[in-house]
């Protein structure tokens, strides 16, 4: 590997897109096209459609000759939650009954619900004012049913996640979080409710076990093995959506099977350019469900091996500097993003800071939990955030996506990522009273 970062270099003005060429464009549309496609059913967590996709993400490791993590039988580092899930619901208004998404704030069993005046009626459209309810559901003085508008139907898969159906560690810290007197149940309507309508609801709930794996392998060492870098991208997906023109899959190309592609075309380089460190590669489960399995990958870290962690998230479409560019998350906290920029001087691609500070991306992604550990861990992405129509939705789909860009954005992380993997540079750890 080191011979080959000094051919590079000395090459000068050569293009990282005439490098690195076991690293084919051809290859990478396989990969991404195949975790995107309609058969893995938007890879939600507890899903057959995950299962797929972790099944197909394995069987890749293993034909690249990669082994499991210490401790591990296979390439699943699998673990389980608890959470409340609803298993019925009916929900009538004006007499006819609707299918739409019903979704209690909370821990709360069982509610049978309907229109008198010991409830309160809120219509909500805004997502500021639904975050406000939510954060402080204790505020409310009466049993209260919200109308959300259809416009923010994109939250409905945060809301459940983070507020209806929120995942605990252990059955008895679920049994142990009180349900407030006065409970918050939302309604995601698909047309606007009058005042004026009559409602009735009934919602069933009960305790269940989740299960999740991460999908994870590694490469030892020749000379550093206690010294680790992490390439990581989350494999999960939102699901099934409310359908738009009759689709309802949200395949989540570029978020993040785009991410998880570049993991498995790394392990892949990797192993045929063997490193001084020790290198893991992790295709995450739930960080669209709260960021489950890189939490539960880095509790099982020792933050002060970790060298460096290389979180790769939506890498699909050119970035807002252009072809041949990506961002980095938390770029001014180490010395990470400079290094990798050196590694590619004399090439025609650019690293930059992250031009979106306001989005809080940092903190956002599967980097942040080893990052407040003090590791420098960063997220490469390319997605122009304030502009992407496909975001969370069903549209997020292979044709969207650039795949020569995947491809050259997969080269320039291996070469750049060089000096780090064979112990020649150490980034900077990120200060922990910076962190949030």
């Amino acid at each position: 590997m080191k011979k080959s970062l000094l051919l590079f270099l000395a090459a000068g003005s050569l293009s990282v897109t005439g490098y690195a060429q076991e690293i084919k464009e051809k290859e990478v549309a396989r990969i991404v096209g195949t975790l995107a496609a309609d058969d893995m059913q938007g890879r939600y967590p507890g899903t057959p459609g995950i299962e797929k996709a972790a099944a197909f993400i394995s069987k890749e490791f293993a034909k690249a000759g990669l082994q499991p993590l210490p401790g591990e039988k296979n390439f699943l580092q699998e673990f389980g939650k608890y959470r409340m899930q609803t298993t019925s619901v009916s929900l009538t208004v004006s007499g006819e009954e609707k299918d739409w998404p019903v979704l209690p704030v909370g821990t709360g069993k069982n509610f049978d619900w309907e229109k008198d005046s010991s409830y309160n009626v809120l219509h909500i459209g805004d997502p500021g004012t639904l975050m406000k309810l939510l954060r402080n559901p204790g505020a409310v003085e009466k049993n209260t049913l919200v109308w959300i508008s259809a416009s923010l139907s994109p939250y409905i898969m945060h809301i459940s996640t983070s507020f209806s159906e929120r995942s605990y560690d252990t059955r008895e810290e679920l049994d142990a979080t009180p349900v407030p007197a006065k409970q918050i149940v939302l309604v995601f309507e698909k047309q606007a409710v009058p005042d004026t309508a009559s409602w009735s609801l009934h919602v069933r709930r009960e305790v269940n076990t989740q299960h999740f794996a991460n999908v994870a392998c590694m490469i030892k060492g020749s000379a550093k093995p206690d010294e680790y870098v992490v390439f990581s991208g989350h494999y999960d997906h939102l699901g099934i959506l409310p359908a738009q023109a009759g689709d309802s899959i949200a395949n989540g190309a570029d978020d993040d099977a785009s991410g998880t592609t570049a993991v498995i075309m790394l392990s892949k380089y990797f192993k045929k350019h063997p490193p001084v460190r020790s290198l893991i590669f992790v295709a995450f489960t739930a960080e669209e469900s709260g960021g489950h399995g890189s939490r539960y990958f880095s509790e099982h870290q020792d933050p002060d091996k970790v060298v460096a962690m290389f979180n790769i998230e939506m890498i699909g479409k050119e970035s807002k500097f252009g072809k041949n560019s990506a961002f980095i998350t938390g770029f001014e906290r180490s010395d990470f993003g400079p290094i990798l920029q050196r590694n590619l001087k004399g090439s025609t691609f650019s690293f930059h800071p992250d031009p979106y500070p306001e989005q809080d991306l940092f903190y956002r992604s599967d980097n942040a939990t080893l990052a407040r550990q003090g590791v420098p861990a960063h997220t490469i992405s390319t997605t122009q955030i304030d502009k992407d129509q496909y975001y969370h939705t069903v549209k997020d789909e292979l044709s969207t996506l650039d795949v020569k860009n995947i491809t050259d954005i997969i080269k320039a992380i291996a070469i750049s990522a060089g000096t780090i993997v064979n112990g020649t540079d150490t980034p900077t750890r990120i200060e922990k009273a910076l962190l949030k």
